[in-house]
């Protein structure tokens, strides 16, 4: 389903307005703020929902909670750490011989994008911490030219990793299952989070188009100034 819907999504993006207009997906049909032009999502089944900046109902809707990993150099990489600036968020795990070389080179022109914008940070949490260690890490960062300024390879405690993907950030309920000995599974899902830690939009890690599309997303909510609302999780 959730490719399913992810795919509509890419396809089907300059209809999307139109879909969502009605008031089944519509919290609010007001636009006074340009981030406005992005939805809100809250669920597994990324279902859009469109939301005034000014809205009550945006400081109770879901938003990723606190949370602390170590990043390829030790350092600490916390909730205090992307405060005020919007991020991408996706899992890999160093040895992936399957969809994470794409999703690297895909994540690697993001970071060129916005190399020089410091609001601008990309999370990817290893699936296997307990293999993907600070010092493998490092060297998988020498080998893909990942700028530990924009680029955050984050591990930690398996269990806090896995927590946080599937309740907070959807990641599929297979996620770490072994395919087999050199393979595990887990999303080619890239989200995009903005400055209130809100998820603002999924995109598919191994798509080009998908991926433009991401960067244009983020030049969007990089031009909004960030809502005065506190940002609370269910």
């Amino acid at each position: 389903m959730n490719r399913f819907l992810m795919k509509f999504r890419m396809n089907a993006r300059l209809g999307l307005v139109a879909f969502v207009g009605c008031s089944v997906l519509a919290l609010t049909t007001t636009r006074s703020h340009a981030d406005d032009a992005l939805p809100y999502y809250n669920s597994a089944e990324f279902t859009p929902y469109w939301i005034d900046k000014t809205d009550d109902a945006l400081a109770q809707f879901h938003a990723i909670p606190p949370f602390s990993f170590t990043d390829q150099n030790g350092e600490i990489v916390d909730d205090a750490t992307v405060d005020n600036h919007v991020y991408v968020a996706s899992f890999f795990f160093s040895t992936c011989p399957g969809i994470c070389p794409t999703m690297q080179s895909k994540l690697t022109t993001v970071q060129e994008h916005f190399r020089d914008e410091e609001r601008v940070l990309i999370l990817s949490h290893s699936i296997r911490p307990d293999n993907d260690t600070t010092e493998v890490l490092q060297a998988y960062a020498r080998r893909n030219g990942v700028d530990s300024e924009r680029w955050k390879l984050l591990t930690g405690q398996q269990s806090e990793i896995y927590a946080l993907a599937k309740s907070a950030y959807f990641a599929n309920e297979d996620l770490g299952n072994i395919q087999d000995l050199k393979d595990f599974l887990h999303t080619e899902n890239l989200l995009l989070i903005d400055r209130n830690r809100h998820i603002r939009g999924v995109y598919n890690g191994l798509s080009s188009s998908s991926v433009a599309h991401l960067i244009a997303d983020i030049d969007v909510l990089l031009d909004t100034p960030r809502s005065t609302m506190a940002a609370v999780s269910p």
